[in-house]
């Protein structure tokens, strides 16, 4: 019998018994004071930019995948990574503030995707999202320098299935407005992806050594090894 952990990070969420029609019809509108702090997005941050110059495209890209604690906190990984080079460890500072806005991001995603029904808390505070990072104590070097390489296969796969998940959304949003339901059937798919989305976040702001798995589930059996610490 395979007793092996499960993924150090897990994601899970249940569909609001009622939705808001109203809230729902100008989410994007009332998500802009958090889209402009966090964006909608965090794996994505370190994701590149293949086109052309223009200044419009990519200020509407940031303000739906990043924003400016993003940005702060895309700098302070930057550091750790130099840290973790030399001394193997996250620096507890670092940590709790990267994680901070690592869980703001993925609740405000998941307010985008209509996952949730809840306006997200500003920073802290309780959503019915259940994220749950078990940062590695001590990390390796190897994976730790080569993490932007890495990551690229999660990268063209997530890029394929956000376009999907994106459809899916519009469908959604379509369905509650005149529904009051998110459809059951695209569901699982919807959250399938930010789950996904949010291992492959969580290893790129170095929380993991393990590599993601490429899967839509909520417990797929680990690969690998690395030493956790307790749920942060």
């Amino acid at each position: 019998m395979d007793t092996r952990p499960t993924y150090p990070v897990s994601y899970d969420i249940s569909p609001p018994e009622r939705y808001n029609r109203w809230t729902v019809a100008f989410r994007i509108i009332l998500a802009i004071p958090h889209l402009i702090l966090v964006g909608s997005g965090s794996w994505q941050l370190f994701s590149w930019n293949a086109g052309h110059d223009d200044s419009g495209r990519e200020g509407f890209n940031w303000l739906f995948n990043g924003g400016v604690l993003t940005g702060v906190a895309g700098i302070v990984v930057v550091i750790v990574w130099f840290a973790i080079l030399f001394t193997r460890r996250y620096p507890a500072w670092a940590q709790e503030f990267v994680l901070m806005v690592y869980r703001w991001t993925q609740n405000v995603h998941a307010y985008m995707l209509l996952l949730a029904a809840p306006y997200p808390p500003f920073g802290k505070g309780e959503y019915p999202l259940q994220l749950e990072v078990r940062p590695d104590v001590e990390h390796k070097r190897l994976t730790v320098a080569f993490r932007a390489i890495l990551i690229i296969p999660h990268a063209i796969v997530l890029l394929l299935l956000g376009i999907a998940q994106a459809f899916v959304t519009l469908f959604a949003w379509f369905a509650i407005l005149f529904t009051g339901r998110y459809p059951v059937s695209l569901w699982d798919f919807s959250v399938g992806v930010a789950r996904w989305n949010a291992r492959v976040a969580a290893y790129m702001w170095l929380f993991v050594d393990e590599y993601p798995p490429f899967s839509l589930h909520a417990e797929p059996q680990a690969r690998g090894g690395g030493m956790h610490a307790q749920p942060a």
